[in-house]
Formats: structure tokens, C-alpha cells, sequence
């Protein structure tokens, strides 16, 4: 949903436009724009998933800080981890100061004062969660923030939320919204807690993560036709007995799952404008089909009609 786009908006206005948006989307804190008025240019959209949401802005410099009359303030805890997608970033809380490039993943947490910049034009996508639902102790979330890029989970947390916010408006109106934001939230749960490392909570949540992250790994690898149940069981250090065990905890029969997922991604390309100049066998190679007999034979069996069909269909 888009929140704010200021181009529509006359110059005197943007500063409180910008403010209140702001303030819509996430907690109170004070806003210096880093030049003059009538040159502010944000776009800012919110996306909810469930108690979550997915929070962008994409806009010229700004500087925020929480100080602790806002903290004192009635707001709801929240937890933010945040992708810087443009600019370079500039964030400060607990007594430590960091420069957040283009792709890295900033923890932020709102329940204690903050500052954040940054000069020029810059984007931040942001995934904030109540902390209560996020389930962890405020002295894990604050030893994981300086760490971040040291655990295994960064790229794959950060390509996640990258996907969501490429494919936000679809994906926020899809009935299982609200099961992608838990699931969201528990894999920035693990993430924080490799990053902290504390021993007595490592065990229990990987243990009850694990499906989630696997399911998150087969997404990114879909297209990759040499993506096996060992080869997943490996990446997440389990035996493949353990990988089906968790599958099927949640419902997944695994080989299935996969097939499913890339039958979708087919089905897409196919009736896309670029989908529809290719060729049939090089939409599946694409979408990890390496026989295209029998990517024909599934996606006839799964939507009753032949790729070409389709393909002709959405043209």
C-alpha cells in the first residue's frame, strides 16, 4: 500500500506529509530533513502480515532519532531489521555506531533511543515485528545487532526480504499473509539468535525454525535442477530422514512441494511478455525442469492444460 509519494504533493507540504506518514508506519521519533524543504522527495509504502509488516522508503536525506521521552511514550515494543537498498546508511543506539551499506541488514530496536541518517538519496526496507511475538530476551537482541554479517542466516534472511518487498503487493493480499509474517518472523528470530550466540537458546530455536529455513532455501534454489533432499539436508546440516521428518511436520511432502513451487514460477513465466517469446523447454530449464518431457508431463497433470497451450492463452 502505498503510504506517501510526495511528487503529488506541493513543496510546503512535504515535510509534514512526510512526518505523519512516518509516524503512521512506525514509532514517534523526531525528523531533520537534510536540506531544504521544498526539496524533500520520498515514497514510502506499508504492506501487513498479520501482527508484521514490511515498512519501505525510498526518499532524500533525512535524519530520525528516538530519544527517550518517545520511548517512554505508549507505543506498542517493536523490533525492526531493516535492508538498506540505496545509499549509505548511518545508525547509532546503545552507545555504538555503524555504517550500514547498500545490502546490509540493520537491527533495530525500538524499545530504547536510536539515531539513523542518512545524506543524498537512500532506501531502506524495513520487516518490524512486536517484540513479544519476536520471543527474545532484549539482552539477545541487543548482542545480535553489531553481528549481524557474522551469522550463516544474513544473505538468506536478507534475500528473503528482498523477495518480499519485490513481490509485496501480491503477496500482502494472499490469504496466507498473516502464516508469511510468522514465518518471516522466526526466520529473523534465528537469525538474531545465531548472530548472538547465546548456548541455551541456539539449540531450541534452530530445532524449531528448521522447516522454515528450508523452506526458504528451496525457494532460492528452485531453479537450480541438481536441488536434492540431500543436497537441502546438507545445507542445514541434518540427515535426510530429519529433512522429511520436518517436512511432513508442517505439512510438506517434500519432492512435491518443490515440483509445485516451480510449476508456479512456470505457469508465471510462460504468460509473462519476456515468457512468451521463449521456448517451452527453455522455461523449464529455467525454472529447474532439466527434462522438458516431463515438464510438459507435470504441468499438464497440475493444471489440464499443455505449457504451449498456456503460453498461447496468455498472449
Amino acid at each position: 500500500m502505498l503510504l506517501l509519494d510526495t511528487a503529488a504533493l506541493p513543496p510546503e507540504h512535504r515535510v509534514d506529509a512526510f512526518r505523519a506518514a512516518f509516524g503512521q508506519a512506525s514509532v514517534p521519533c523526531r525528523i531533520e530533513h537534510l536540506g531544504p524543504p521544498a526539496e524533500v522527495r520520498t515514497r514510502m509504502h506499508l504492506w501487513r502480515y498479520g501482527q508484521a509488516n514490511l515498512f519501505t522508503t525510498d526518499s532524500s536525506g533525512f535524519r530520525l532519532l528516538r530519544t527517550p521521552r518517545h520511548v517512554r511514550q505508549e507505543d506498542p515494543p517493536v523490533v525492526a531489521l531493516a535492508v538498506q537498498s540505496r545509499g549509505l546508511g548511518r545508525f547509532s543506539q546503545f552507545g555504538a555506531d555503524h555504517a550500514v551499506g547498500s545490502g546490509q541488514l540493520m537491527l533495530n530496536d525500538l524499545r530504547a533511543p536510536y539515531a539513523f541518517s542518512w545524506s543524498g538519496t537512500g532506501g531502506s526496507r524495513a520487516f518490524q515485528v512486536p517484540s513479544d511475538q519476536l520471543g527474545l530476551p532484549p539482552d539477545v537482541v541487543r548482542a545480535a545487532a553489531p553481528r549481524l554479517g557474522a551469522s550463516p542466516l544474513h544473505d538468506l534472511v536478507r534475500d528473503h526480504l528482498v523477495r518480499m518487498v519485490r513481490d509485496a503487493e501480491r503477496l500482502s493480499q494472499d490469504p496466507a499473509a498473516a502464516i508469511l509474517g510468522t514465518a518471516t518472523t522466526e526466520l529473523v528470530r534465528a537469525l538474531l539468535v545465531s548472530a548472538a550466540a547465546p548456548e541455551p537458546l541456539v539449540a531450541a530455536v534452530r530445532a524449531e525454525t528448521l522447516a522454515t529455513r528450508v523452506l526458504a532455501y528451496v525457494r532460492q534454489h528452485l531453479t537450480d535442477p541438481e536441488l536434492t533432499p540431500e543436497r537441502i539436508a546438507a545445507a542445514h546440516n541434518v540427515s535426510v530422514r530429519q529433512l522429511y521428518k520436518v517436512c511432513a511436520g508442517v505439512g510438506v511432502s517434500l519432492e512435491q512441494w518443490v515440483i509445485e513451487q516451480r510449476l508456479e514460477a512456470a505457469r508465471a513465466e510462460l504468460a509473462s511478455p519476456a515468457g512468451r517469446r521463449r521456448s517451452i523447454a527453455a522455461v523449464g530449464r529455467a525454472c529447474g525442469f532439466a527434462d522438458p518431457s516431463h515438464f510438459a508431463r507435470r504441468f499438464r497433470a497440475a493444471y489440464g492444460t499443455t505449457p504451449r497451450e498456456w503460453q498461447r492463452s496468455a498472449g
